[in-house]
């Protein structure tokens, strides 16, 4: 009425017609009266408009935006694939589970543990969803191991993030599956976090068993010799067996045999242990043995080595460890101002990546701090109210003192 009046113009759009708009198939424009129509309805756009070819996507698209958008599409297409196939998994959707696995432990260095841990959860689900659908005994075997997998590196990412309790369960569950599908390099992964959570837990004696037994398992190549010597020079530094920890020490630091096994060489990643990772273990332990010297020279190897990595393999973990290891050594040697040099590298660690390693580090040099040979000196406040401040947002404390992270600030 408001365009045509009471005329007897009166524009329609059948089905017939409302298909070949929406369908591409218009060669021309709609009659007047109904461009007219269309006009009103939109009156941002004139009919010719309406009609033109969409415009393509525009090229400025973040990279980061299109890879999700791809990543998704990928996941999508393969989840509606296999939804096709018959009660059997097919063998390439455990393959790209296989390689998400690997993904996370190669990635995980770059992740805030939180991040991680939702990540690796939803991956776990993903696998556990195929493993309820095959009967087939080798499919089985290898979504096993591959939960194993997965819960092992979400143990690891519950103790980063301060959850003591829920870490040793998640690594007493990989361990259930390194047994059940004979893979041992998996119950010695296990078993070594065991041991490492027990050591952080005050229980000493306690992870230096489960080193032991995560070195009694056969078919482990150098790398996991190396990471479980590490682990059990720690516990036998916290009991005060000086001896037998640099002994342990000698062990992890030996070049080997050339032997390698399919999760701490093959994967690798957070199952493997990096010469820089060797380092500052040793460099804490010698701190635990009260070796200043050892420990700063250790530390430095530490920051030394990840420096000549990539920056995309660089550990900030590593690095801000290492840098707190550095600085309770200097302190240790009454050092403050050295110390505090030491300690740039720490500060830059953003807030959701200080996990449990770091926070305990840079809490003892607080303890230090707080000692009465530096009460009133303005270098070692300022550095102490610091080290608050750090830490007082970090995963850990934000989770509370209930956890556990007191026993390991102690």
């Amino acid at each position: 009425m408001r365009l045509f009046g009471n005329g007897t113009t009166n524009p329609t759009c059948g089905e017939t017609q409302f298909r070949r708009w929406t369908g591409g198939k218009l060669q021309t424009l709609p009659a007047a009266p109904t461009c007219m129509v269309l006009e009103a309805m939109w009156p941002e756009y004139t009919a010719a408009q309406l009609f033109e070819p969409p415009a393509l996507a525009d090229p400025q698209v973040p990279a980061n935006d299109l890879e999700e958008r791809v990543r998704m599409t990928a996941e999508e297409a393969l989840e509606g694939a296999d939804a096709t196939a018959s009660a059997a998994v097919s063998d390439n959707t455990i393959d790209e589970l296989r390689d998400q696995v690997e993904a996370a432990a190669r990635q995980y260095h770059r992740m805030a543990p939180a991040q991680a841990y939702e990540a690796l959860d939803k991956l776990r689900t993903a696998i556990e969803r195929q493993r309820d659908r095959t009967q087939v005994p080798f499919q089985q075997q290898e979504l096993m191991i591959l939960n194993g997998q997965a819960a092992a590196l979400l143990a690891v990412a519950a103790f980063d993030l301060g959850y003591f309790p829920s870490a040793r369960s998640l690594a007493r569950t990989a361990a259930v599956f390194g047994e059940a599908t004979r893979f041992t390099p998996l119950q010695a992964y296990a078993d070594g976090t065991l041991a490492y959570i027990a050591y952080h837990t005050g229980n000493p004696t306690e992870a230096l068993a489960k080193a032991h037994r995560a070195l009694a398992h056969g078919g482990l190549g150098d790398l996991a010799y190396r990471r479980h010597h590490a682990i059990r020079a720690r516990a036998h530094a916290y009991l005060g067996e000086a001896e037998a920890a640099r002994q342990a020490i000698h062990l992890s630091a030996e070049d080997g045999l050339g032997r390698r096994d399919e999760l701490h060489d093959g994967v690798g990643g957070e199952f493997g242990f990096s010469l820089e990772r060797l380092a500052m273990s040793t460099s804490t332990t010698a701190l635990l043995m009260g070796d200043a010297a050892q420990a700063e020279s250790d530390a430095r190897r530490a920051l030394e080595l990840i420096a000549q990595r990539p920056a995309e393999e660089q550990s900030a973990h590593v690095r801000a460890g290492a840098a707190a290891d550095l600085a309770h050594a200097r302190l240790l040697a009454d050092d403050v101002d050295g110390a505090a040099e030491a300690l740039h590298p720490v500060w830059d660690v953003p807030a959701e990546h200080r996990q449990t390693g770091i926070v305990v580090r840079t809490a003892r040099i607080r303890q230090i701090l707080a000692r009465p040979e530096y009460r009133g000196a303005h270098v070692a406040k300022a550095l102490a109210e610091r080290i608050e401040d750090f830490n007082r947002v970090s995963p850990p404390h934000r989770i509370g003192p209930h956890i556990g992270l007191l026993a390991i600030e102690g």
